[in-house]
């Protein structure tokens, strides 16, 4: 059979990978000018039914699930030999198996992650669907255009209705991930079988091994001393082989362990501030007193400002803080961004994208009140942000910020999609410091600009 060029409007550009039953391509909406990924029945299956059959199901199921966290389906088609193929959204960042390629994960970002993806699998359940086989290779990660990184889960290949899986008769799911019920023919299965999945895939990022046989995992804690016993617990507990002592929900797993990512932020920031104070304390003991209280202020100070209606948000590393206007602070994500978005080396920085609709938020034609905060620890924010432009909006020039902590350009555009406003900031330390710098961008529906205040809020550690 001859290569394929073009399926539909889609240029294909290269090969993303291939299973037992499809190929996923790399290719190119031209008519969106858009990077799209395309998965096409393979076709020594394009004569089975039951295959065929399955196949579309996965492309229904994405679309019933209707969710950011799980990877959208645009399109869907037949090619002249009569395969059948679907369009999806294109994750360019890899999956988590890639972003543990080189070992074990920082405990917080481990665990932070895990829980993105359990609130993909809740979203998932919302929608009455499990999906059976969730594992690194699964789980996706997203650019979006202000950097920010987003989980995606993927191939739902295997995935049925809730109401079908209580009655499920064949084994699936993959080695390692695979909870007990599921390679049982005839067990039934219901939204546990992911929270076992999950905590099979967070035991995978925080020590680099899969977990063995059900019940018989080795304690992550001696792999990875530095994990504690309440991160154990609550991984062992998702990794129950009895789903009635597990974990409830995926939603229930995914508070616990967001609770958990940022107490090691904070133990984090702690150690680093009783290190910074015993340093003090060398040079006079009537210093450290006066360090010690100021201390406390800065850990008491988060809890939303309610008299000037703002509300602080913190990173997941709890290295970042931003005040923002309340009404702003319904939807927050704090797992971090790279900074190859904007054209820098690849990596993992803390990062935080507060807004009223984080669904919209990635589309800069849809009109949001938010922020992003993304930090850099290496490279020159400032020429990157400069060279930005949002050709759907108004350019309306920039001007210079200072405060006593930051000092930069702020750019901002007018009359976008909407009739809401960009602002685009590139800041660096006051004082010379050559990092952190931190990339803010902000949008608003209306006239009024709160840019000068988040500004002057944020607080990098």
């Amino acid at each position: 059979m001859h290569s394929l060029e073009r399926i539909g409007r889609y240029r294909l550009e290269r090969r993303l990978g291939t299973g037992a039953f499809a190929t996923v391509w790399l290719a190119h909406d031209d008519d969106l000018d858009a990077p799209v990924a395309v998965k096409v029945l393979a076709d020594n299956w394009a004569h089975r039914l039951d295959i065929r059959e399955r196949f579309l199901s996965e492309a229904r199921l994405l679309r019933r699930a209707g969710s950011s966290r799980v990877v959208q389906v645009y399109d869907i088609g037949e090619l002249p030999d009569g395969r059948p193929y679907f369009v999806m959204e294109y994750a360019d960042g890899g999956t988590l198996a890639d972003a543990a390629a080189d070992g074990p994960l920082p405990v917080p970002r481990a665990l932070a992650l895990t829980a993105e993806a359990a609130r993909g699998a809740a979203a998932l359940h919302e929608a009455g669907i499990v999906h059976r086989d969730i594992k690194p290779t699964n789980v996706l990660l997203h650019t979006a255009p202000d950097g920010t990184t987003r989980l995606l889960l993927a191939d739902l290949g295997l995935a049925k209705s809730l109401a079908q899986a209580s009655q499920l008769t064949l084994a699936a799911g993959s080695a390692g991930y695979q909870p007990p019920e599921q390679a049982e023919p005839g067990a039934g299965i219901d939204a546990r079988a992911d929270v076992y999945s999950l905590g099979a895939v967070g035991y995978n990022l925080v020590t680099g091994t899969v977990p063995g046989p059900p019940g018989r995992a080795v304690p992550p804690v001696r792999l990875r001393p530095e994990l504690g016993d309440e991160a154990q617990r609550a991984l062992l507990r998702a990794l129950e082989p009895d789903r009635e002592r597990r974990w409830p929900t995926a939603l229930a797993f995914a508070a616990e362990l967001e609770r958990l990512a940022g107490t090691f932020g904070r133990r984090r920031r702690l150690d680093g501030l009783r290190s910074r104070l015993g340093t003090v304390a060398l040079a006079g003991a009537g210093v450290t007193a006066a360090a010690v209280a100021a201390v406390v202020v800065t850990l008491m100070q988060h809890h939303p400002d309610t008299t000037a209606a703002r509300t602080t948000v913190k990173d997941a590393s709890d290295r970042v803080s931003v005040q923002v206007p309340s009404s702003w602070a319904r939807q927050f994500r704090d797992s971090g961004w790279d900074p190859h978005a904007l054209g820098l080396a690849r990596g993992h920085e803390p990062g935080l994208v507060v807004s009223d609709d984080l669904a919209d938020w990635p589309n800069l034609k849809a009109p949001v009140d938010g922020a992003f905060v993304g930090v850099s620890e290496h490279g020159e924010v400032g020429p990157r942000v400069d060279a930005l432009a949002h050709t759907d909006c108004d350019y309306a020039g920039g001007q210079a910020f200072t405060d006593a902590h930051w000092t930069g350009r702020v750019r901002t555009w007018t009359g976008c999609p909407g009739g809401g406003t960009v602002t685009e900031t590139a800041l660096r330390p006051v004082g010379g410091a050559a990092q952190p710098q931190v990339y803010v961008q902000v949008r608003q529906r209306d006239k009024t600009d709160a840019t000068p205040g988040i500004l002057r809020s944020l607080r990098v550690i």
